[in-house]
């Protein structure tokens, strides 16, 4: 039961990466795709029925989190507490910026939520990158299941690592262009006229931008936890995963060369998903890990709840669930086709 919860989390966690990356990636770019207000109020129209509820998937893992595994949870809030009041600020100031935005027709006003708006965008996927590169990387977690941080110290790996290091400062900046590209895709399939052509355009050379950062922060994780390409042989479901990406990697570019931005914005999300799944599959059952001993790693094993709890879980889960992915589809439904700036007044 304790592997079928492990995959839960993953999956949702993996979900919410590339639900509310398409509308991080958007609001990254939409100070350069979008010149005019009424550009401005198409990104936003684009992204307006998602947004929201692309943020559920946060709640929706990190509630799973607690449920399954509260010791992981416990010792992940504690060490990194800046870093999540950072997102926790990050996350309000965007939904702000989103609301306030058309409240007042004057320009300063507007050009101060737009610059919010941006900022908060671009610091989200680096702290969840950079969460991500502490994982893979290791904390300094003790025999009591706990550790402290600094924000950084000399930016080198070791048994006492800062937050930010080389390594996981790569992994924020690939989780950064990774999203942003996503977004561009995401804006080329659902907007038209020069909004469309800006996306297009930078969606080219972000993904080959992508494709270097992959290659580097694939070869800097085997530099910070060689462990993790060592379970490779014993991990079927990462090779499974790892055909996901690539696949959804060739349709990112296969999409790209036809204009046929849809199956790249798919692809795009295939490659976010295989890649976290595949990284999910090489470090099971650690969940964070310890860079003092292995023995004080937190494990699915060591860390979850009993098996009362889990099953109780599963069953709430399974209702849960698909209700939530319903709700998806029939809003990508509801919504489809391509969008229009809303008039002044209505909407964002």
């Amino acid at each position: 039961m304790h592997e079928l919860w492990f995959w839960l989390v993953a999956v949702m966690i993996a979900i919410y990466v590339v639900m509310d990356g398409f509308d991080f990636g958007a609001g990254i770019l939409h100070l350069f795709v979008a010149k005019t207000n009424e550009e401005r109020r198409e990104v936003l129209g684009a992204i307006g029925p998602f947004w929201d509820g692309n943020e559920v998937w946060l709640l929706a893992g990190g509630g799973s989190l607690f449920l399954a595994f509260p010791k992981v949870l416990a010792a992940g809030f504690s060490g990194f507490y800046l870093a999540m009041w950072l997102v926790v600020w990050s996350l309000m100031l965007r939904g702000i910026s989103i609301e306030f935005r058309s409240h007042v027709q004057d320009g300063l006003w507007r050009h101060f939520w737009d610059g919010t708006f941006a900022l908060s965008s671009v610091l989200l996927p680096v702290l969840f990158g950079a969460a991500l590169g502490n994982v893979l990387r290791g904390v300094p977690l003790d025999a009591t299941g706990t550790f402290r941080m600094p924000l950084w110290t000399d930016f080198r790996l070791g048994a006492q690592p800062g937050v930010l290091d080389w390594f996981t400062v790569l992994i924020g900046v690939f989780a950064l262009t990774t999203v942003t590209a996503h977004g561009a895709l995401f804006l080329a399939w659902k907007t038209e006229g020069p909004v469309h052509d800006r996306s297009k355009a930078l969606a080219r050379s972000l993904w080959g931008l992508v494709l270097v950062l992959w290659i580097l922060a694939t070869y800097a994780t085997h530099r910070a936890n060689p462990a993790i390409y060592q379970n490779l042989p014993r991990a079927p479901l990462a090779w499974l995963a790892s055909l996901i990406f690539l696949g959804g990697l060739g349709a990112v570019f296969v999409g790209l060369k036809r204009a046929r931005f849809l199956l790249a914005f798919l692809g795009s999300g295939a490659f976010i998903l295989g890649l976290l799944a595949a990284t999910a599959a090489n470090v099971y059952p650690v969940m964070l890990r310890s860079t003092l001993a292995p023995a004080y790693d937190l494990t699915a094993l060591n860390a979850s709840v009993g098996g009362h709890g889990l099953r109780t879980g599963l069953v709430w889960w399974l209702i849960g669930f698909p209700i939530a992915i319903g709700y998806v589809l029939f809003l990508f439904r509801f919504h489809r086709g391509k969008v229009r700036a809303p008039e002044e007044g209505e909407g964002y």
